[in-house]
């Protein structure tokens, strides 16, 4: 008598943001309820599946390259590479026809059947590729009729799961973790109905669309049974949150909720648009229990005419003034930014603007990005556009600025009191002394630099998730190093 079938194994490799990672963990719970067993290693697995970006050039390429990468492994007997994800979303059958290494390219459309859609290609069937279309069409235009359309983003509620999962009533979870670490992405809400010249991510990810509060409560509180402790709120425009729920200040009602989920040391919120601040979540966000004190504003620019440009709005003195409202509650809050440098028309006087608020902002993260022209964006055709190798030269030139500024602000934190939430070990210090790596409340997971604690010789390390209160006492760069309170 011959023993059950093994199920087929599956690795899903993630590129590109949090949002992501969500999509990733809504696939890996759907496979893993379709009969697959997933491993971490491409090269243990029969299907890989590639999760890719498709935001900039920088990103296409790299989510290529991993898909070749995967490719490769059939000749060490891998069976199938799917792509899926942001890039599969966009182009679609162009991209498979591109790209014939790929054995299928599917949609978001595909998500809630992906066992059943790997399982044919293992088999060996055909599928046709994704047929890339306009997804803020999808849902009405006015934000209040979306929630009556039955279009499901990914990483949404899920009332097509099989029967006998978790849980019997209310939302259900549709998450299985790929990450073991003590912070996680949430899914606040997906697309965006902003208009931003240079973007192309409505186009793909399609219109707003917030997830109901339980459904956020209810996976923050599973997260924390999965030993979750600091959760990011992920979105493509946070600010928006509510706005087709009927309800322009849900948001600030949602997080006294959060911060107060058994089992959850912090939430952080991210993705803010400056033009949608309002005093109400400026206090929510400095002031609520459990809430970082945190401000992921995406400035993008500082020089009125090219925010005009971009069909963004504000100014440097709009974005000060900004900063100090959020100061003035919360003195020690973190905020970060990106910024675009490049953009066509951009003059030399509106780079130094842009400079100029950023000497003035005391950012403790800024991000530098050179323009590119993206398909079907309204600023690929304007004029003015600068050549590639000054587009990079003002990349350069910011970016060593930014560095220079973060590093400062950095500095400025010596003496302060934090609360690190604890990542794991960071080896032995020069002095003998143990230490362990984690994130003040002003330092996002990726992206804002980390803070080393110090640890008396002879004392237990702080295990993974734990919060632990230090003073800084140094920087590098923009990282902090810090002593628990004691230490001689």
């Amino acid at each position: 008598m011959t023993g059950a079938a093994q199920p087929p194994t599956v690795a899903i490799v993630t590129l590109g943001c949090a949002r992501n990672e969500v999509d990733s963990d809504e696939l890996a719970a759907r496979l893993e309820a379709g009969g697959f067993r997933l491993v971490a290693e491409p090269d243990d697995a029969a299907a890989v599946l590639v999760n890719t970006c498709g935001f900039i050039e920088a990103a296409k390429q790299e989510s290529i390259a991993t898909v070749l990468e995967a490719a490769d492994l059939k000749d060490a007997g891998t069976q199938a590479v799917v792509m899926v994800g942001c890039l599969a979303e966009r182009y679609g059958s162009a991209v498979a026809e591109a790209l014939p290494e790929a054995d299928a390219v599917l949609g978001f459309d595909a998500y809630p059947v992906i066992a059943q859609r790997l399982r044919a290609v293992l088999a060996g069937e055909h599928l046709a590729a994704h047929a890339p279309q306009d997804r803020r069409r999808l849902l009405p235009l006015a934000p209040a009729d979306r929630p009556t359309v039955s279009v499901r983003p990914p990483g949404h509620a899920a009332p097509d799961l099989p029967e006998g999962l978790p849980p019997a009533t209310g939302p259900r979870v549709v998450r299985r973790r790929l990450g073991s670490g003590p912070v996680a992405p949430l899914k606040l809400a997906s697309g965006c109905d902003r208009r931003c010249t240079f973007c192309a991510i409505p186009s793909f990810r399609g219109a707003f669309t917030s997830r109901p509060p339980e459904e956020v409560v209810a996976e923050l509180e599973w997260l924390a049974g999965q030993g979750v402790r600091e959760v990011l709120l992920v979105s493509e425009n946070s600010t928006s949150y509510g706005k087709d729920l009927g309800d322009l200040r849900l948001l600030e009602s949602l997080l006294p909720r959060l911060g107060a989920v058994e089992g959850i040391a912090r939430v952080r919120l991210t993705y803010l648009q400056p033009a949608e601040m309002r005093p109400t979540l400026v206090n929510a966000i400095a002031a609520t229990p459990g809430v970082a004190p945190y401000f992921d504003l995406s400035f993008q620019h500082a020089s009125a005419p090219v925010l005009r440009a971009m069909r963004r709005f504000g100014s440097r003195p709009d974005f000060l003034a900004l900063l100090a409202s959020i100061r003035a509650q919360a003195p020690s809050a973190g905020v970060r930014s990106n910024v675009i440098v490049g953009f066509p028309g951009e003059t030399e006087d509106d780079l130094r603007e842009l400079e100029r608020f950023l000497e003035q902002a005391r950012l403790d993260a800024i991000g530098v990005f050179g323009y590119s022209a993206e398909d079907g964006t309204p600023a690929a055709g304007f004029d003015g556009a600068l050549d590639p190798d000054e587009v990079a030269e003002r990349v350069d030139r910011v970016s060593a600025l930014a560095d220079e500024l973060a590093a400062q602000r950095a500095a400025e934190r010596i003496g302060e009191h934090v609360d690190v939430l604890v990542l794991g070990p960071a080896g032995d210090d020069a002095a003998g002394s143990a230490a362990v790596v984690g994130l003040a409340a002003h330092q996002g997971p990726d992206t804002d630099g980390v803070t080393t604690v110090l640890v008396a010789a002879g004392d237990p390390l702080p295990q993974p998730g734990s919060l632990l209160p230090a003073r800084v006492v140094d920087t590098d760069g923009v990282d902090l190093v810090a002593e628990v309170p004691g230490r001689s």
